[in-house]
Parts: C-alpha cells; sequence; structure tokens
C-alpha cells in the first residue's frame, strides 16, 4: 500500500499557518477529509488514509490549530470547535472543494455533524468513530484526567508506558509495539530529547472551563442530516464516551447507516481492526 503523501498547508482567518497530509490524487470522486480527536494530530490516521488512498480516493487530513504541524493560537479560547469548523472551510476553499467524505473521530465527529446541520449540501457521506450526540459525562471526566498535563518521557518505551497506564482499559488486547505504534502517532521528539505531548497544552484551557452544569448544544439534528448520507456508525464495545442506549439510538434513527461495534476497544477504536476496514469499503462504494 502507498502510504506517500505531500504536506502541505493553509492559512487560518487569523493568519495561522495550518498543517495538512494529502494523499492520493484529485478526481471525480468527493474526497475524504480525515478529522481527529481533541489531543490528536494527522498521524492518526496514519493506517487508514493510504487505505483509503489505495482505492482511488484523494485523502486530506488536517492538523487542528494547536496540533502536531499546525500552528498554535496566541488566544487559547479560540481551541474551540466552532473555530476548528471555520478553518476546515477555509481549507476547503483552497482547495476548492465542493463536497467531501468526513471521516470523525471523537471531536473530529463532533465537526462532522454540526457542519452537516448547517451546511449540508458539504457532505457526501460520513464515518463518526466512537462519537455522537450524546457524551457520558464519565467519558469528559477521564478526559479532563490527563489533558493538559504537559509530561515528558526520555524515550518511546517509557511513553508507551505512560500511555498504557492511562489507557490500557481501552485497549486491553495491545501490546507493547502497539503502544509504541500509539505514542509515536500523538507524541513527538521535542528539541531537548525529550518525548512529549504533540499539542499546545493550553487546548485544556477551554476544555476545562466549559460550564459542567451547561446544557450541551442539540447535536441531534446535525445527526439527523447525516442520517440522509451514505453513513458509518463505529463504537469501541468498551468505549466510555458514547453510551450503548445512545449508539442505539442513533441507529434507530439512521435505519440505512451500517454500524459496527469493535468489541475489544474502548475510547477509541483506530479504524485499522478488519471489520472497520471492510465497513469503510461499504461506505465509499455507496458514495455518490
Amino acid at each position: 500500500m502507498d502510504s506517500e503523501f505531500s504536506e502541505r498547508s493553509w492559512q487560518s482567518a487569523e493568519g495561522l499557518t495550518l498543517y495538512f497530509r494529502d494523499y492520493g490524487e484529485a478526481n471525480e470522486r468527493p474526497p475524504v477529509l480525515c478529522l481527529h480527536g481533541l489531543t490528536r494530530n494527522s498521524r492518526d490516521f496514519e493506517g487508514v488514509a493510504p487505505y483509503i488512498a489505495s482505492k482511488g480516493w484523494r485523502v486530506i487530513v488536517p492538523d487542528m490549530r494547536g496540533r502536531g504541524k499546525s500552528d498554535y493560537a496566541e488566544d487559547s479560547a479560540t481551541y474551540a470547535v466552532p473555530n476548528y469548523i471555520g478553518d476546515v472551510l477555509g481549507l476547503l476553499q483552497q482547495e476548492k472543494i465542493e463536497r467531501f467524505v468526513s471521516v470523525g473521530t471523537s471531536m473530529g465527529g463532533l465537526m462532522t455533524m454540526l457542519i452537516a446541520q448547517g451546511m449540508p449540501q458539504l457532505i457526501a457521506g460520513a464515518l463518526l468513530n466512537d462519537i455522537g450526540p450524546v457524551v457520558d459525562p464519565s467519558g469528559i471526566d477521564k478526559i479532563r484526567t490527563y489533558l493538559g498535563q504537559g509530561r515528558s518521557f526520555p524515550t518511546w518505551m517509557h511513553a508507551a508506558r505512560a500511555l498504557e497506564e492511562v489507557h490500557g482499559a481501552a485497549h486491553p488486547s495491545f501490546d507493547t509495539e502497539d503502544w509504541i505504534a500509539m505514542a509515536k502517532r500523538g507524541m513527538t521528539l521535542c528539541n531537548n530529547g525529550r518525548i512529549a505531548f504533540d499539542y499546545d497544552m493550553k487546548i485544556a484551557e477551554p476544555f476545562n472551563a466549559a460550564d459542567e452544569n451547561a446544557v450541551p448544544p442539540d447535536l441531534w439534528p446535525g445527526f439527523e442530516a447525516l442520517a440522509t448520507k451514505p453513513l458509518l456508525l463505529v463504537r469501541g464495545g468498551l468505549s466510555n464516551l458514547l453510551p450503548e442506549e445512545a449508539f442505539a439510538e442513533m441507529q434507530r434513527r439512521a435505519p440505512a447507516a451500517d454500524a459496527v461495534t469493535v468489541p475489544d476497544a474502548g475510547h477509541a477504536p483506530t479504524l485499522d481492526e478488519p471489520e472497520v476496514r471492510s465497513a469503510i469499503d461499504s461506505l465509499l462504494a455507496s458514495i455518490r
């Protein structure tokens, strides 16, 4: 499988230089946009992006502001989903993309639902990975325990072990090599020789400042806009973020959607699982 990509950039409205990986060639098909989770970056899709590109699709994988090779924002308050969506719209405009297939993990799935609610014509189809209109508060609390801690490690093995300590319950079948691979996707080697998480620690500020008692936006209208399109729903069977009852309700409201549960994964499946790859093939085959 050809995993080559070009490294490209675009500008945010306020002049941040934002990075994206560009796999495959533009063609008559709508491109696939892979949108990562809160603390992740474009490397999170380094397995599935070349897989999709090998099927003849152009795949665009951005680093959201404050992650990976994208600029960090001066104002941490701009680390918010509406700003990320604005950044993505700027990328679409630069690349003259009128429709795309969204592959959204966690936060990327929230972005997908909100785009579908406001601009449904942009979405040709979607994959929501371990996210839906209802989020379990215990999963949010778990994120708060590790978000923005600023830890660093002397070796990749130390980094992998630290990840396993925090996320072991979500990936009980991972071996050491899997944890090292996850570390290399989410962390980076710094100038001082230490290994650290590859995001601006200030993304924790607006996340933690959010009123825990505030009523979250109603995401069901956005989900229902997706339900009229080719749609794949993926849930980790051990997920602490997407409740099983919510996943069942999503399937009830989107009866034509394909749904896959990855039994031995929590938040979130990697999308490299065989059953997910097979479902991705079916999703892409239904895109018109």
